[in-house]
């Protein structure tokens, strides 16, 4: 509809209200300017009046009335100077460029509005409550979720493709909930059940396996750039990271509503404050063994990339690690790219250098500390026996003794400065490396530790850092929250010392239905987990720089949903996974592809390729090795000579002792930041020093070199052929290896093919063959 219809239409409603209406430039300005140079007055510029308007902010004056092209403002959305606005790579309409060009000619004319002054992008307002639509096509909408797709379909004339059969269904419904395949019985027994419910029935299941917290935590661990060390040159490892990570998981598993997930995070030790002392038995009370759990949700803020050098100075460290803990929360909690202000006003979204600051505030006061994890009691038990470690580091110190004079003999080192020894001193260490072993058997294993967030002695003045850097202080602020959502300052006592609740004031905050960001960026995540892209396909990013939603009043919808379930994200996934649009095959639509070839508006399910660690569960589960151990310590496997030559030190890969664990679940293994696993690196694991919002999915040829290749899975190749071996023909072991490994029988065709394979070539060969075919690697 053309501009000036628009403003007729305003017009209309504002005489009708007894009020005089805003010109159309105004509405022009407060649709594509108010956003950032509105409240937040990014590079000091206010457009929602016309006296802040003529006072223009950093560079000037915005407007110059009667003078368009002296106006900076014009020249702005002209875009022919440096200075582009509106930022991003979408110009204003020409129209509404000749409407600003009009009213700076005309004098700038204004109407005082209260309208004019609220208004924001679209994800800092407020939920819209939209009824789903009508739709034509009526009996294909399961319910709500449809009705908001059809839509969308019905307008753009397009049509749906026809449901996925049944065993692909379970197949992407497994791999959705679970990143593992289903059994050939399970598949059967779904494909049989012709009851009404049988679908629902299996949703529930799904979502009621602990193997269901393994595969989301998997992605929530990607956002919070989870990793067991701190990368750089030093790479720090983080003894109790996994704490975390199991806590996660857990509160998947639990269905913990996701407002007291976030809260957790943020502010577990200041909104549930409690101690480990016992009460009168050994066993620490549940519900101080849950407010631990709950403080142990804090160490989200200490894993994330720290370098040791930065402990040189303080001012540093506490500089770099605010900025992390800053970035962090906005990219998990809010999808905002705050990272952007650290060094200068946000370039696209309304927030300034200042709220950085004022978030970064937040954290001051409040540092990384490894606490026991276990009673008084249990720390006392430890030091009673702690004598027994005492007699290994002096047996140790001897070693180390005589090996240091060898050194001075031999200044090579290694094992000449052994040989260097007399044969007395060489029995001498070999007894006193027996002694060493039998002590450290008999020594006390130490308790159980995690690493939390703490109050520090002092709380540390936050200033502005010019250009972000620590050395240039700039004036003090005070913690507070956005401005672009509320903004908002956390009061303290100025004149006695107290225990800081500055992370429970933003914990609330946060959670707050008054915040529209966190129930969309989180529903958004978990429709990205169904269908491969968010409804805002940059799930980190809901600002001005993101790309804007396809079905803006379904996310809406869905938020609301959210909250009104009190927060369920097992109840979002089966209102998602029940719908039609989530049961679509994957088959493609020549004349859908030519309107909508990237199928933003869900005509069909994307057919998509697992991701690096769900390939290797896969690979485990069709061998038949898969260890579904949960919990603990990282697991280091063992690494081949070419893996090891990419180490500067292999001390740093703490391989474990028990074969078993080799083959657990790959969110339970060792995330080293400096070196990722080279099968996992190939497959497009992201780079842990930062939040990763969706994974990329390359097709490159190293992939194919690994599947083929690799020792990992030429040995598991092994491992599937002696899982067949039990079938004695190979027609019987074709049967049974298409079906384990893709959920169904092979065709005539391809099961003629396999066996004259498998007459030519080894059974082994054959599982190798089937791990490399892209039906293995996909799921429809």
């Amino acid at each position: 509809m053309h501009m000036r219809y628009v403003a007729l239409i305003i017009g209309f409603v504002w005489i009708a209200s007894g009020q005089q209406a805003p010109n159309p430039a105004q509405n022009i300005l407060e649709s594509n300017c108010a956003s950032c140079h509105g409240a937040s007055q990014m590079s000091g510029l206010d457009l929602r009046q016309r006296e802040t308007i003529l006072k223009g902010g950093k560079r000037g004056p915005a407007v110059v009335p009667g003078k368009p092209d002296e106006s900076l403002l014009y020249r702005a959305v002209l875009r022919q100077d440096d200075l582009q606005m509106p930022p991003g790579k979408k110009a204003l309409p020409s129209e509404d460029i000749a409407t600003l060009k009009s009213w700076i000619a005309a004098g700038a004319p204004w109407v005082s509005t209260e309208t004019s002054a609220n208004s924001s992008w679209w994800a800092f307002r407020p939920l819209q409550a939209s009824a789903p639509p009508a739709v034509k096509n009526a009996s294909w909408a399961r319910g709500p979720i449809d009705r908001f797709i059809l839509s969308k379909l019905e307008e753009k004339k397009l049509r749906p493709v026809a449901a996925a059969n049944r065993r692909t269904l379970i197949r992407r419904a497994y791999f959705d909930l679970h990143g593992l395949p289903p059994a050939p019985e399970e598949v059967d027994q779904f494909v049989n059940d012709t009851a009404a419910d049988a679908y629902d029935k299996l949703i529930d299941r799904l979502l009621a396996s602990p193997r269901y917290g393994e595969r989301w935590g998997r992605y929530w661990l990607d956002v919070v750039r989870y990793a067991d060390t701190g990368g750089f040159e030093t790479d720090i490892y983080y003894m109790n990271a996994w704490r975390y990570r199991d806590y996660v998981i857990d509160s998947f598993n639990s269905d913990k509503p996701y407002d007291q997930f976030v809260e957790e995070q943020i502010a577990g030790d200041e909104l549930w404050p409690d101690n480990l002392e016992l009460e009168g038995s050994y066993d620490i009370p549940k519900s101080k063994q849950a407010n631990l759990a709950k403080r142990i949700a804090t160490g989200l803020y200490t894993i994330g990339p720290m370098a040791a050098e930065y402990t040189f100075f303080g001012d540093q460290y506490r500089a770099e690690w605010q900025a992390d803990a800053v970035d962090t929360t906005g990219a998990a909690f809010l999808g905002l790219t705050l990272g952007c202000a650290r060094c200068h006003d946000h370039k696209f979204d309304p927030i300034t250098h200042k709220d950085y600051y004022s978030m970064a505030a937040i954290f001051a006061g409040s540092e990384d500390r490894e606490v026991p994890a276990v009673s008084q009691m249990g720390v006392y038990e430890y030091t009673r026996y702690h004598t027994r470690l005492m007699i290994a580091e002096q047996l140790k110190a001897k070693v180390q003794r005589l090996d240091a004079a060898a050194r001075k003999r031999n200044p090579e080192g290694g094992r000449r400065a052994v040989a260097a020894l007399t044969p007395a001193e060489k029995d001498e260490r070999e007894t006193l490396l027996r002694q060493i072993g039998e002590a450290y058997v008999r020594a006390p294993q130490r308790y159980g530790t995690a690493n939390v967030l703490v109050h520090s002695d002092r709380i540390p003045d936050t200033h502005i850092l010019v250009r972000g850097e620590f050395k240039q202080k700039g004036p003090k602020v005070e913690p507070g929250f956005l401005s672009a959502l509320g903004g908002g300052t956390v009061s303290e006592p100025s004149d006695v010392q107290f225990v800081p609740q500055r992370r429970k004031a933003m914990a609330l905050w946060m959670t707050s239905k008054a915040q529209p960001l966190l129930a969309r960026v989180m529903v958004n995540r978990i429709w990205q987990g169904h269908f491969g892209r968010g409804i805002v396909s940059t799930s980190n990013d809901l600002g001005r720089q993101g790309e804007l939603p396809t079905h803006p009043e379904l996310l809406d919808w869905l938020a609301g949903q959210f909250i009104d379930g009190k927060w369920s994200v097992k109840r979002m996934h089966k209102l998602i996974m029940l719908s039609s649009a989530y049961q679509l095959s994957s088959q493609p639509d020549a004349a859908n592809a030519k309107i909508d070839s990237d199928n933003q508006y869900l005509w069909k399910m994307n057919r998509r390729r697992l991701e690096a660690e769900a390939v290797r569960d896969n690979v485990l589960a069709a061998a038949g090795t898969i260890n579904l151990k949960a919990g603990g310590p990282p697991v280091a496997t063992p690494l081949t000579a070419e893996e090891k030559a990419g180490m500067r030190d292999l001390g740093e890969w703490p391989v474990s002792s028990d074969p078993a664990d080799h083959v657990r679940r790959s969110v339970y293994l060792f995330v080293k930041r400096s070196f990722r696993l080279p099968m996992f690196e190939t497959f497009d694991a992201p780079d842990a020093s930062a939040s990763c919002a969706r994974r990329e999915s390359s097709t490159v040829a190293p992939q194919a070199l690994a599947l083929m290749n690799s020792v990992f899975m030429t040995d598991q190749a092994e491992q599937f052929a002696n899982r067949l071996a039990q079938h004695n023909s190979a027609d019987a072991q074709v049967d049974a290896g298409w079906r384990i490994a893709f959920g169904r029988a092979p065709s005539a065709d391809e099961k003629a093919k396999a066996v004259v394979f498998l007459a030519k070539s080894t059974l082994p060969r054959l599982c190798l063959l089937w791990f490399n075919m892209s039906e293995f690697l996909y799921v429809d």
